[in-house]
């Protein structure tokens, strides 16, 4: 029998999972904006705020679907979860309380502290600007600036880093949050490891790293990512060995104190001279790291899924023995003055051997236009992350113009700098 499966997003990150599961089942999707490429792959697209919970699982169940997949976080914090499962339609991704882990970040952080989950910062939570504030002054070192809710990778701010204690008490004091988390600031080179969760157990993708900052040379202010990277294996080449299976170990905390927990956890560590310590846990896929884990999973991405409502153990995980390199267009300006509502322009034909994935761009009847997020991103495959890289800078000539793109991702010059940063730190 076809499974039928009903996607709820459309961005980059939908598009892959989109890919990954189109050949195998009858794809429906849902969301706000006409993303062509989940468009063409699916049987029915419906447009829909994917906040809208009710109506989602009312087009669940018109489609007759026997599971679905959450992409956006937005999604996941407004009960979509809930609403499909009391549906009767199993959704892969965590119900809105335990999705808290990531929509919440002061509960993120009690949650680690109290159910011992290593990787922990030293943090303090607000609902008082003023103390917070105050907090700022007393404290012996450099802090990151958390909102508590979600900001889409955007509202952290690191003391010592991209801003003064002053410019970041001033930030508090404009930004208007009801409460804030504020947390040792951590110093290292960042990586996310994915894991497929469900019955209790939980199934890990490679490791990426992913680059938040706008422009070349990680310079300018944080961005939902520009482009990731991973290496042909598990690890990635400023990673020692036993750093990986540290992060894994960070997840199977996390795992048994939420054993009710579905869907995808994603990790975000920093690896500092210690070992890796938690950023964050995102409670879906990442975008752009989904990019990167899917083109090369090997397994039934449906299967998993399948397994999961069925309360079967999950299928373990293979992947091609390749790295991959995924850089993002973005519309001109962003993040702080996207040009929103712009005509672009993709030529697929020119994409060649790399993958294209629509992000956030609207299909209207004239053509494609922007919307205030990323347009759409290439990834490259290959051998080697240098292969990898090669491969996606040839597909990038599909881009057009009204978009500007980090070249710089997945490059040796800039990973030889990650490497030298994490070797200087451990000596």
């Amino acid at each position: 029998m076809t499974e039928t499966v009903l996607l709820v997003g459309g961005g980059g990150r939908e598009h892959a999972i989109a890919r990954a599961l189109a050949d195998e089942c009858s794809l429906y999707a849902c969301a706000s904006n006409r993303n062509p490429g989940i468009r063409r792959l699916a049987d029915g697209f419906e447009t829909v705020d994917e906040t809208d919970a009710e109506a989602i699982a009312e087009i669940a169940t018109t489609v007759g679907a026997d599971l679905a997949v959450i992409g956006p976080e937005s999604a996941l914090d407004a009960g979509v979860a809930d609403a499909l499962d009391d549906a009767g339609v199993y959704a892969f991704g965590p119900q809105k309380a335990a999705a808290r882990v990531e929509t919440d970040k002061a509960y993120q952080r009690r949650f680690m502290r109290d159910a011992d989950v290593p990787g922990c910062p030293e943090f303090a939570v607000f609902d008082d600007i003023e103390a917070a504030c105050a907090y700022i002054d007393e404290y012996d070192g450099d802090l990151a600036v958390k909102p508590a809710g979600l900001t889409g990778g955007k509202g952290v701010k690191v003391i010592g880093d991209q801003v003064t204690a002053e410019e970041a008490k001033a930030y508090l004091r404009d930004a208007g949050y009801d409460r804030v988390v504020l947390e040792e600031r951590l110093v290292g080179e960042e990586f996310t490891v994915q894991a497929f969760v469900a019955n209790g157990e939980f199934r890990a993708t490679p490791a990426v790293q992913d680059h938040k900052r706008a422009y070349e040379g990680d310079e300018g202010p944080n961005t939902g990512g520009m482009g990731s990277y991973s290496d042909a294996g598990a690890a990635l080449p400023f990673m020692r060995s036993g750093d990986y299976e540290a992060a894994l170990e960070v997840l199977d905390a996390v795992v048994d104190a939420l054993p009710a927990y579905k869907g995808v956890l994603y990790g975000q560590f920093m690896l500092t001279a210690e070992g890796p310590k938690v950023v964050e846990f995102n409670a879906r896929f990442g975008d752009p790291e989904a990019m990167n884990t899917l083109p090369v999973l090997e397994t039934s991405f449906l299967d998993v899924l399948t397994a999961a409502r069925d309360g079967d153990s999950l299928p373990e995980l293979e992947f091609a023995d390749a790295a991959t390199v995924c850089k993002y267009a973005v519309p001109d300006g962003y993040p702080t003055d996207p040009d929103s509502g712009a005509r672009i322009s993709v030529d697929e034909e020119s994409v060649g051997d790399a993958l294209l994935y629509y992000a956030s761009v609207d299909e209207r009847d004239d053509g494609l236009y922007t919307t205030t997020s990323r347009a759409f991103a290439v990834v490259g495959t290959g051998d080697s992350i240098a292969a990898a890289e090669a491969e996606a800078e040839r597909g990038l000539s599909a881009a057009g113009d009204g978009v500007r793109i980090r070249h710089d991702i997945g490059t040796s010059e800039l990973l030889a700098r990650r490497t030298e940063h994490m070797a200087d730190l451990r000596e």
